[in-house]
């Protein structure tokens, strides 16, 4: 039977309906990162970068961890804001859509999970993608 191992996990995020401020709010961010940071046990290796387009544009951030990278970008004029974990360490499930209303007032969150995986010689591997969308009642 061939196996495969499973080197990684991604998360790709979609924060919709989100507050126009709070997309341009730098401080907001970090502490949304943090937060992060923190309730995963994740390493932070050096410090966060951040950088503030230029009206009516965004923010985007990154982090790099010893787990792999924390990315976020936002999209005022759309209500949006897209952020992407890798991480090659397991790491339970996050409240995503539960932090992403109360820190940026997202109405609508889209969590897509993906597993990066080694495969012995010959394995084809379907895509294993989940997909995981929470709406604000």
């Amino acid at each position: 039977m061939l196996t495969a191992m499973i080197v990684g996990t991604e998360w790709l995020i979609e924060a919709s309906g989100c507050e126009t401020e709070n997309l341009r709010d730098i401080d907001l961010l970090s502490a949304l990162f943090q937060r992060l940071i923190n309730e995963l046990d994740l390493q932070l290796v050096g410090e966060v970068r951040w950088h503030r387009f230029p009206a009516p544009g965004g923010i985007t951030g990154f982090a790099l961890l010893s787990e792999s990278h924390l990315a976020c970008h936002t999209y005022p004029e759309y209500g949006l804001a897209t952020i992407n974990l890798y991480c090659c360490r397991a790491r339970p499930e996050w409240r995503w859509a539960e932090a992403l209303r109360e820190t940026l007032g997202a109405t609508n969150v889209r969590v897509r999970t993906i597993e990066r995986t080694v495969a012995e010689e010959g394995l084809k591997l379907e895509d294993s993608s989940l997909v995981a969308v929470a709406h604000q009642s």
